[in-house]
């Protein structure tokens, strides 16, 4: 990384506080108008930085936008137009292309009645020898649950290039619903206070996720690369529907059609016509290419159901092996679809014959092995409802001939996994998995029946409850140890905390640390600790 920035600069934007940012939670719901909900970047090339913003008039408002390498916007800048549509829900996007490879850059938007925007620092991606890129990666950011952290620490983070969000940047549910208004922390509001379900609904819900004055002050400070996972759509979401979807909600491919326009308002990303890709990759030099891509909407089956397949059953033995053998291993499932996977082999195979170092593969679901330990039956609370007690008891007899724990990772999925890892190999790559949607840290050796594959980072939650709030009848360390002791990909793991986590990528290895915030309960940015990870290029194991 070149730091072409003065720190007098840096520090300048420093003094754009989080009291600066805030946001009165309803104001924003209730009518303001101006610039409401601050201002993004998104998509980085060498060259061009995709800038968002929203601006509220009566009517549709043509705006100004610049951006320079001076925080005062003195010397040599680049200007241009864009109308924030109401139609659009006053939201402005524009894409300005013409920029200097490896350069940060501050930006402003400027309303017709001469009302600016907060200032907003962002960068292009480096070009050619490259010795040294800080990602951080994010997701799984349920706002009744807690205060984003995460968000702020990553912000006030000044090693980071880029930030990468993995999915569920928001969550669909109604008040009173994961979160139960038990769990739920006062002063934590979301609208509306039903489901989201048509478009009104999802735009009110983004509004008040982008309220988040933490939430602000990270598109502010550094550009983000993002692709949804399901709560964007509906818990569980596939090609074809949802855990959470049922006919009383109209059409399915209608809710999808209008959770993706709002997520594409909403969000510092490109719109896209119908034929468009989901996928995309973006070049860090020589250093790593970023493949992208999509694992909801656009290829998955639906996720199989064991305790269904069980339901009934007098043998249950029989029927747990005929659901292994005949569902499970079904190799017509699919978690990305054959067109993205050809995408993929071939995007692969161009990186690595360019003399990229890494290849790093940012998707939404975890992809390592994970099976339940046999002793996690007693894991559970005495309290917990018969139904938690019963799905321990499967899980640990379906654990017994192999079978793991979530069929809505790409556990379930496991033909599909094979097919995506013999890729990597095929492409003789130096492969890095970056995953979310789990709500806990891993970190794996990823393989095949031919031999190491890679490695996967997998990332815990901003606040989403993990899978210790299911297993609360043990301690984390000890569930921690019984999984890395069941699952032989499986080289690390946390079930405690919330935060975010790092990769820094250099020609030799590539190293993620996971932080971890005290609490989420109050706001603070204080960590109670940190765990790293590294692999070395070449090996496609992590480092022991």
């Amino acid at each position: 990384m070149t730091m072409n920035i003065d720190r007098r600069q840096l520090m300048a934007l420093g003094t754009f506080g989080l009291g600066a940012l805030s946001v009165p939670a309803s104001a924003s719901l209730i009518g303001a108008k101006g610039f409401t909900h601050g201002i993004a970047s998104g998509e980085p090339s060498q060259n061009s930085i995709l800038l968002w913003t929203r601006f509220v008039g009566t009517c549709d408002n043509r705006l100004t936008v610049e951006i320079a390498e001076n925080i005062d916007f003195s010397g040599p800048k680049i200007s241009g137009e864009i109308v924030a549509q109401a139609e659009r829900d006053h939201i402005a996007k524009i894409t300005i292309d013409g920029l200097n490879p490896d350069q940060w850059y501050f930006y402003r938007f400027i309303a017709p009645d001469g009302t600016v925007s907060q200032i907003g620092r962002t960068r292009t991606l480096p070009e050619g020898a490259t010795r040294r890129f800080n990602i951080g990666v994010v997701g799984c950011s349920n706002l009744p649950f807690g205060y984003f952290n995460a968000y702020a620490h990553a912000a006030q983070n000044r090693d980071l290039d880029l930030m990468i969000h993995t999915g569920d940047y928001l969550y669909e549910y109604p008040i009173g619903t994961y979160p139960s208004n038990e769990q739920a922390l006062a002063g934590r509001m979301i609208q509306p206070s039903h489901e989201m379900v048509q478009l009104a609904d999802y735009r009110l819900r983004y509004a008040a996720y982008r309220s988040d004055p933490d939430l602000q002050r990270l598109h502010q400070i550094l550009p983000m690369i993002a692709m949804w996972d399901d709560h964007e759509f509906a818990n569980d979401a596939y090609k074809d529907g949802a855990e959470n979807h049922d006919a009383s909600e109209g059409n399915w491919s209608t809710r999808k059609r209008v959770a993706e326009r709002v997520y594409r308002e909403w969000m510092p990303v490109s719109d896209r016509n119908h034929s468009d890709p989901l996928w995309s990759e973006y070049q860090i030099g020589d250093l790593a290419t970023i493949f992208l891509t999509e694992s909801r909407i656009g290829a998955r089956n639906q996720p199989v159901d064991l305790v269904a397949a069980l339901k009934g059953q007098q043998d249950v033995q029989k029927a747990l092996e005929t659901f292994r053998d005949d569902v499970w291993q079904d190799p017509a499932r699919e978690m990305i679809g054959g067109e993205q996977e050809a995408w993929l082999a071939a995007a692969m195979q161009k990186s690595k014959a360019s003399g990229t170092k890494w290849q790093v593969w940012s998707q939404q679901c975890v992809m390592g092995e994970l099976k339940l330990p046999q002793e996690a039956t007693n894991w559970v609370a005495d309290d917990a409802p018969a139904f938690a007690k019963k799905r321990l008891e499967v899980g640990a007899m379906a654990a017994k001939i192999g079978l793991p724990i979530n069929f809505d990772a790409w556990d379930g999925y496991p033909q599909a996994r094979e097919r995506a890892l013999k890729i990597a190999q095929q492409a003789e790559a130096d492969l890095i998995v970056l995953s979310g949607d789990s709500h806990n840290a891993w970190a794996f050796d990823l393989a095949t029946d031919d031999g190491a594959a890679g490695v996967e980072f997998g990332g815990h939650s901003v606040t989403s409850p993990g899978i210790e709030s299911y297993l609360s009848g043990a301690k984390p360390d000890v569930a921690g140890r019984a999984l890395v002791e069941t699952n032989p990909q499986l080289q690390w793991t946390d079930t405690a905390h919330r935060g975010y986590m790092t990769v820094t990528l250099t020609p030799e290895k590539a190293t993620s640390t996971w932080h971890f915030l005290d609490t989420i309960r109050a706001k603070s940015i204080a960590l109670t600790g940190s765990k790293s990870q590294t692999v070395l290029r070449g090996r496609n194991r992590l480092r022991g």
